[in-house]
C-alpha cells in the first residue's frame, strides 16, 4: 500500500516532513503544487491512500489516481466556500482574499499563516499558481469519493468553522475524528495522531490491497502492493 500525501493552498511539499517521518516503514510519494518552487505530481500505480491537507483534498478528489482505495482528509474538505445559510466559509472571505492578493501576494501569504499558526515556506512564490487556487478555492466543488475517508479535524480550527467540519464528506464513507485542541494544522500539531489516523486505515484496506494486487496480476501487471 503506497501513500500519496498532497498539501493544501500556501504550503509545499516540506509541510509534510514530520508525518512522513512517522511513516517510513510505507511507500509513500509527496506532490508539491509548485507555489514555491517546481511542481511535482507523482504517478502513482497499485493500491494506494491520499493522505490529504485542507485544499489538497479539493486537488487530489478532482484528479484522484486509479488505485485510489482510500482518502486521510487532515483539515480537509470537498468544499471550503458555501452559499449563504449554508456550512462553509463565506464566498466573501475568500474574494476579500482574492482581490489583496492582486496588491500584495506576500500580504496575503503572510496573513493567511499568522491565522492559521504556520510559517510562509521559503522560495519564491509563483503568484499566478497561487491565485489560480485561490479562485478553485472560491469555485470548486470535488465529488465526493467513491472509497472510504477518515476526516480529522481540529476543534479549534481558525479557518474552518465547527458546522463546516461536522458536514463535510457528509453523504460518504466516512469516519470523523476530532482532535479538541487542534487547529489548523493538525500534521504539524499532532503528527502522531496523523500517523494513528493513516495506519488504521491501511489495516482496515489491507484486503482489498491485496485483491487488487491479485487482480493486476491476474491480468498481466505487477503494480507495487
Amino acid at each position: 500500500m503506497k501513500l500519496l500525501f498532497a498539501h493544501g493552498w500556501g504550503f509545499d511539499r516540506h509541510f509534510w516532513t514530520p508525518l512522513a517521518a512517522r511513516l517510513a516503514d510505507f511507500d509513500h510519494a509527496i506532490d508539491d503544487a509548485g507555489y514555491f518552487g517546481a511542481p511535482h505530481a507523482p504517478s502513482l500505480d497499485g493500491p494506494c491512500i491520499a493522505v490529504t491537507h485542507s485544499f489538497g483534498t479539493v486537488r487530489v478528489l478532482a484528479d484522484p489516481p486509479p488505485g485510489l482505495l482510500g482518502v486521510v482528509a487532515i483539515n480537509g474538505f470537498a468544499r471550503f466556500t458555501a452559499p449563504l445559510g449554508q456550512p462553509g466559509v463565506p464566498v466573501r472571505v475568500v474574494e476579500h482574499m482574492i482581490r489583496r492578493f492582486g496588491q500584495s501576494p506576500a500580504g496575503v501569504l503572510a496573513s493567511f499563516h499568522q491565522q492559521i499558526g504556520g510559517t510562509v515556506p521559503a522560495g519564491k512564490p509563483d503568484a499566478d499558481l497561487l491565485r489560480r487556487d485561490l479562485l478553485r478555492l472560491r469555485d470548486a466543488r470535488a465529488p465526493l469519493p467513491g472509497v472510504p475517508v477518515i476526516s480529522l479535524q481540529g476543534g479549534q480550527d481558525p479557518l474552518m468553522p465547527g458546522a463546516m467540519r461536522a458536514g463535510t464528506f457528509e453523504g460518504g464513507d466516512v469516519r470523523r475524528i476530532e482532535s479538541e485542541a487542534g487547529g489548523h494544522l493538525l500534521p504539524l500539531e499532532d503528527p502522531e495522531l496523523c500517523a494513528e489516523a493513516v495506519r488504521g486505515l491501511a489495516a482496515m484496506l489491507a484486503p482489498a490491497a491485496a485483491g487488487a494486487a491479485a487482480a493486476a496480476r491476474a491480468s498481466g501487471t505487477t503494480p507495487p502492493a
